[in-house]
């Protein structure tokens, strides 16, 4: 069953969740495009959660917020020595999210040496950590995420054609909220019962779900 914290039953949100079942049952790397704040990260907690990979590591990382030299070694790892600062082993994200799901965020935002990097790791599911010599394999899904349009991305030169075909076998769009204004009056009822728990003293407005 999928399981999740999406909330919402327009016939935008019912078409996602469908895309949503199809590829957790599925091995495919999934790419997860909307706007920010839409939820993309629950799209993907959701996938690895109806996946039979839900008993293994959910492991985030956010692209944008960190530069090239310290996102390889997130990912990958590094050795003791491998660069300055580099004082002992670290594994990386990748092998911590052996047997589970990697969602990596704004992918968008990953530069090209990197991406160079990430398509080798799909394609061959090994990772070597910045300053070793050994290949390590690993058995994971990648979800993907940005706000920016890919395609018009690779056009430009700005992304990799061949790993973003790679990602986006099974791609799902994130409605915004313009979209799905049917469901306001539901979100309206679960942000307001989520605060009522966090803050039992103040009583819970009312919403009508006509």
């Amino acid at each position: 069953a999928l399981r999740h914290e999406i909330r919402g039953s327009s016939p935008v949100v019912q078409t996602m969740l469908g895309k949503v079942s199809k590829i957790a049952r599925s091995s495919s790397s999934g790419l997860i495009r909307g706007e920010s704040g839409t939820g993309k990260e629950l799209l993907a907690e959701a996938i690895h959660a109806a996946s039979p990979r839900s008993a293994r590591p959910f492991v985030k990382v956010h692209c944008a917020a960190l530069s090239q030299t310290l996102l390889e070694s997130e990912l990958f790892g590094h050795e003791k020595g491998s660069f300055t600062g580099a004082n002992e082993r670290r594994v990386g994200r990748f092998e911590s999210a052996d047997g589970g799901t990697l969602f990596l965020d704004e992918i968008g935002d990953m530069p090209l040496a990197l991406q160079a990097k990430l398509l080798r790791a799909l394609e061959e599911q090994t990772v070597r950590r910045l300053g070793g010599n050994k290949d390590i394999f690993l058995d994971l899904r990648i979800v993907c995420a940005t706000h920016k349009d890919l395609s018009k991305m690779v056009e430009s030169g700005e992304f990799r054609a061949d790993l973003f075909y790679r990602l986006a076998v099974f791609p799902i769009s994130v409605p915004s909220l313009s979209e799905r204004l049917d469901d306001v009056p539901i979100l309206l009822k679960s942000f307001a019962e989520e605060y009522s728990a966090r803050n039992p003293k103040m009583a819970a407005p009312v919403f009508s779900d006509t």
